[in-house]
């Protein structure tokens, strides 16, 4: 079900930015930043943190959505932090649902994933052969359906 900001996310992957990036990017929209300080903000995120393969980039980039949109902030309660913690949850099996984890190295697992620090090239072969866009498209599919059924006031 691709939605507009999954679509503008899978655009921005596919223009080379990391995975977290072009999720977090494709909602400058509604979190109201500016794309700039999007994508200087997410760029740590990309590869599972920083080519760790730790958290797939595209979850960070959910859960960072999430947080600007519904997270706490200064004013918060026990219940206000208790119910951010359940829709990020809520959220990650959601993902899992649909891809088995939200880790880096086990979505990557029928990849030689490594955790080098230099990115890979973009080449036509790297995307033939990576399966990030999906994970960049679930990602937005998931935000897009969550903000739909509670708009923010």
């Amino acid at each position: 079900m691709e939605t507009d900001h999954s679509k503008k996310a899978c655009e921005l992957f596919a223009g080379g930015y990391n995975c977290a990036q072009s999720v977090f990017a494709a909602f400058t929209d509604v979190t109201g930043m500016d794309k700039e300080t999007a994508l200087k903000l997410s760029s740590s995120f990309g590869g599972g943190m920083g080519r760790l393969r730790e958290v797939c980039g595209a979850c960070s980039a959910m859960f960072m959505v999430l947080g600007m949109l519904y997270g706490t902030g200064e004013d918060f309660g026990y219940e206000d932090k208790a119910d951010h913690y359940k829709r990020i949850q809520a959220a990650a099996e959601q993902f899992k649902e649909r891809h088995g984890t939200i880790v880096c190295r086990e979505l990557l697992q029928e990849l030689k994933a490594t955790s080098d620090p230099n990115p890979e090239r973009r080449t036509e072969q790297y995307y033939k052969v990576r399966p990030c866009i999906r994970f960049v498209e679930t990602a937005s599919e998931i935000l897009d359906k969550y903000i739909a059924e509670n708009p923010i006031d």
